[in-house]
Order: C-alpha cells, then sequence, then structure tokens
C-alpha cells in the first residue's frame, strides 16, 4: 500500500446555532467565487463562517458572517488569525496558503484543515502532486520534469520531453501562467508567463511532455461519512457524472456534464481518483483532472476542494458540488444523483475597471433554462472570471449552446 499519513477519524459536526455559544465555525482560506458558494452551502445548514482573503470586499467575505483580510501565505499572520478565531474547521480554497502551519496546528489539535494538512500541503503545488501520483502511486501521468531556471526548462525539453509541450508554475491558480511550447522559439516567453503567473514567485515550473489526448475531464469526488453515521463511521467515497470542459491558455471557459465515456475508460477514471484521494484522505470533495484517449487515462492534476468546471453542477446535480462539499466536511450524508444534463460558459470582465456594472441581464435570462451567477468581484480585468452562465436541457449540446448564448448577452461595464 501506498504511504500516507495516519489518518484521521472521520468527522461531524454538531451543529449549533450561528453566533453563539453552540455554533460550528467553519473558516475558508480564500474567499473566490468557489468559496462563496461554499459558504452559502454552509449558511443553509446553520454554519457560523469566516471567509479570509488577500483583499477585502471578496466575493464571499460579501456574505460571510465574518470577513477577515490578511495574507495567507504569511505563516505568522495566518496563525495569529486561527488562533484568535479557532474555528472548527479551516478550509483551504486557494494555493497561496503557508501550509506548514495549518500542519503544525493540526498536529497541535488547534484546529481540523480540510481535507486533512498534509493533503492541503502536496496540493497546493504541482510537484507535491505530480510526485504523489507518478512516483509514489503509480499512476500514468504525462512525461515531466521540474525545473528552476530557463536554462533547465530548455536541457528538460531537448532531454526527452521534446515538442510540444506544456510550461505551467508549481503554484497557480486557473491556468494562470500556462503556456504551450510549440518550438525552440516559444521557450522563453513561456519562461516569462510562468514567471509572471505564479501564486508565490519561486522561480519553479513543471515541463510535460504533450499528450494527444481525446477529451479531458473532471471527476469530482466525494469522501463522505457513511449513511451509518456516528463517531465511528466509515468513509465512503461517491463519485459525480464526468464533466467535460474546454480551457484556453489552461483557463476553463466552458463545461457540460455529463461528457459520454466508454465504460473501460469511465472505470480507469475512477480507479485513478479513488486511489489519489484514498492517500489524500480526509473529508471533502476533490476535483480530478484527467487526460483520455479511447480507453487509456492519465493523471493530470487534483484540487482538493470544488472545481471552476464544476460550477455546472449548480445546474445539473440536486447537490451542487458546493454543498456535496459542505455535508461532506460536516460528516452529514451526500447525494451525488444527476438532476439533469446541463452546461456552463464563462463571463469575462472585458474591461479594466475598479468597478463595473452588468448590462443584458433580463436578455441573458430570457434564454429558455438558463441562469446566471455574477461573482460580485470588486475590480474587473480583460480576462478575469467575473460570473457564469448556466443553462440545463435533456441534450447536453442545446444546453451547451444556451449557456454560451446566455454568457454572450452580459456586458460588463466600468462604472
Amino acid at each position: 500500500m501506498p504511504r500516507s499519513a495516519t489518518p484521521l477519524a472521520p468527522y461531524r459536526a454538531a451543529l449549533g446555532t450561528p453566533l453563539s455559544a453552540s455554533a460550528t465555525r467553519v473558516m475558508l482560506l480564500g474567499a473566490g467565487e468557489l468559496g462563496k458558494e461554499v459558504l452559502i452551502a454552509l449558511q443553509r445548514l446553520g454554519v457560523e463562517t469566516i471567509a479570509v482573503d488577500r483583499y477585502d470586499h471578496a466575493p464571499g467575505q460579501q456574505v460571510a458572517h465574518h470577513a477577515r483580510t490578511i495574507t495567507m501565505s504569511d505563516p505568522a499572520q495566518l496563525r495569529t488569525l486561527i488562533e484568535a478565531e479557532r474555528p472548527h474547521l479551516v478550509v483551504p480554497e486557494i494555493e497561496a496558503i503557508a501550509t506548514p502551519v495549518l500542519e503544525e496546528l493540526e498536529a497541535a489539535g488547534v484546529v481540523r484543515v480540510i481535507p486533512t494538512a498534509r493533503a492541503a500541503r502536496l496540493t497546493m503545488d504541482r510537484e507535491g502532486i505530480r510526485r504523489l501520483a507518478a512516483e509514489t502511486l503509480g499512476l500514468p501521468t504525462s512525461p515531466y520534469k521540474f525545473c528552476d531556471s530557463l536554462a533547465e526548462l530548455q536541457a528538460a525539453i531537448d532531454g526527452g520531453i521534446g515538442y510540444p509541450c506544456i510550461v505551467k508554475p508549481v503554484m497557480s491558480s486557473s491556468g494562470k501562467g500556462q503556456s504551450k511550447i510549440d518550438g525552440p522559439a516559444d521557450v522563453q516567453q513561456a519562461w516569462d508567463v510562468a514567471m509572471a503567473g505564479g501564486r508565490v514567485s519561486h522561480g519553479r515550473v513543471i515541463v510535460e511532455g504533450f499528450i494527444d489526448f481525446d477529451y479531458e475531464i473532471t471527476q469530482l469526488t466525494v469522501r463522505a461519512v457513511g449513511s451509518g453515521g456516528g463517531a465511528n463511521g466509515q468513509i465512503e467515497m461517491h463519485f459525480c457524472d464526468p464533466i467535460g470542459h474546454i480551457q484556453v491558455s489552461g483557463d476553463y471557459v466552458e463545461s457540460w456534464q455529463p461528457h459520454p465515456m466508454q465504460p473501460v475508460a469511465l472505470q480507469r477514471s475512477r480507479d485513478i481518483a479513488k486511489a489519489v484521494t484514498d492517500n489524500l484522505g480526509g473529508q471533502g470533495i476533490f476535483g480530478v483532472e484527467l487526460f483520455v484517449k479511447g480507453d487509456q487515462v492519465w493523471f493530470s492534476e487534483v484540487s482538493p476542494r470544488p472545481h471552476d468546471t464544476g460550477l455546472v453542477t449548480l445546474a445539473t446535480q440536486w447537490q451542487s458540488e458546493f454543498e456535496l462539499h459542505a455535508r461532506a466536511i460536516l460528516g452529514l450524508p451526500v447525494n451525488t444523483a444527476l438532476k439533469s444534463p446541463g452546461a456552463s460558459a464563462v463571463i469575462y470582465g472585458g474591461v479594466e475597471a475598479q468597478g463595473v456594472a452588468f448590462d443584458g441581464v433580463a436578455e441573458a435570462l430570457a434564454v429558455p433554462q438558463s441562469d446566471l451567477r455574477l461573482f460580485g468581484k470588486p475590480e474587473s480585468f480583460t480576462k478575469r472570471r467575473m460570473g457564469v452562465a448556466l443553462a440545463f436541457d435533456a441534450d447536453v449540446d442545446v444546453a451547451r449552446e444556451r449557456a454560451k448564448l446566455a454568457a454572450s448577452k452580459v456586458k460588463p461595464r466600468a462604472v
């Protein structure tokens, strides 16, 4: 069996009343659009919420009981905040976090980290999780090398990775800093893009050999206490229907569920997802990214939290990925059943502005069986994700067209 940390006993919260002595308190480290939906799901279950981000008025801070602004990669700031707030659970939602502090506080019994502090450390950078998947678990992945300089990157490409290849910072979010290199002329620019796009600047990248895949999916995987419940309840594995998606420069722009798969490929995807998440342990949802060609499946990445492509589950599942995460971390039963096929399409800022207004909302919602989420981000960038359009239909292709149409109707403008 692959080595993993001693597993924590399954956790089940004794739900109380927010802002009282009986409250169950949950702190999210990162309060973007995904965290905002988790916070809403937690509040529906009577949880007192604390939203932490690096800037004021982040989306999740707008709905949480408490809002805190710190530099989460600063160990002293992070420790001071957790020790002052004493939440029952700490839920990382971004990569740039001082994870050694979380490990120390969890080991001391100060707080429980979701899914575990070890999982948070391993998955907050691409090196930890890639080495776990490929070298510890022996899962199929693309060929890869880690590089600390432009010269090392060129040497790795020349030494076997070859062209085309993909370069990513070891720590980034939403595809930031990712480039495809088609030939020698692209190497310098790819390095520069990676250095600019990393969440924490330490000059290290992963270069991956290109896999000629048919499609890529997100396999949402939930580790939750079994329906038997109780303090001794066993952790059970649950899978959502596979999510197909399109990425541009590593950034998701469209997703749909379910993505059609042959039974062998689907089973292999779930076997890989189970191997990775069993090793990471804990409770909650994991977004496992996979490449598929025929019946072959390769592991790409895993996020120990809701995944951006999983925004589609707001339209497709009886319990969205955010509700699944909230229930799983609290030790409650989950239901991953599909309600309807559906799709999502990103709404970009389109402008550089300190504040935006959205025109065309009524026109977007007039698209049949559509919905919107406008995230409430206080600052817009041309390629910043400011919202998402959702649509459902028995025919996935129809849902995709409706989601894209609804997204196209929304026009952010500077105010």
